[in-house]
């Protein structure tokens, strides 16, 4: 599943960037789709297999499930868990 990843701040997509790295799953940092908000213009894009839960941590928005390259299903929100 491909996925992409909101954060609060620039920093933070670092630091998630790093942390995909140690885990050796791909990430790529871009802008954040027209579609979708974010404090900081910085998303996270990563193809993951396993459980969406393990990949919350404080700096993270939102989470959004890619279902093509313009459409996407939300996940997680901060403001909603």
């Amino acid at each position: 599943m491909k996925y992409t990843i909101v954060f609060f701040t620039h920093s933070g997509a670092i630091k998630f960037e790093k942390k995909m790295q140690k885990l050796s799953i791909g990430c790529t940092l871009q802008p954040v789709p027209r579609k979708l908000s974010s404090s900081c213009g910085v998303c996270a894009r990563i193809e993951y297999g396993g459980k969406i839960e393990d990949l919350i941590e404080p700096e993270i928005e939102s989470i959004y499930r890619d279902v093509s390259k313009a459409e996407f299903h939300l996940l997680f929100d901060v403001h909603s868990a």
